[in-house]
């Protein structure tokens, strides 16, 4: 996974330096983005992880396990029941051509 860290030179100024491709890009953000780009970041998470958290580029992987058990396996039963009555529907309506 990259690693970004970030570096203040500026408390309206982010330097992130992305440790897996060895650069940095240096925005300037006004004090307010920065607040709500701060307001958004979690424990352990860097600037880059928020800025994509937000712009929506998130994967399958992303979403791994943010339903309790009981959820997933309620979600997952009635995926297969709906698979299974549109598989019959598919069926019936082929049968009719």
């Amino acid at each position: 996974m990259k690693s970004a860290v970030p570096v203040f030179r500026h408390e309206a100024t982010l330097n992130i330096l992305n440790t897996y491709k060895c650069m940095s890009k240096t925005l300037t953000v006004s004090e307010e983005a920065y607040e709500r780009l701060l307001s958004r970041k979690e424990s352990g998470e860097s600037f880059s992880e928020v800025i994509k958290k937000i712009t929506g580029k998130t994967t399958l992987l992303d979403i791994v396990g943010i339903l309790p058990g009981k959820d997933a396996e309620a979600l997952e039963k009635n995926i297969t029941r709906r698979r299974a009555s549109m598989r019959q529907r598919m069926r019936k309506v082929s049968k009719g051509l």
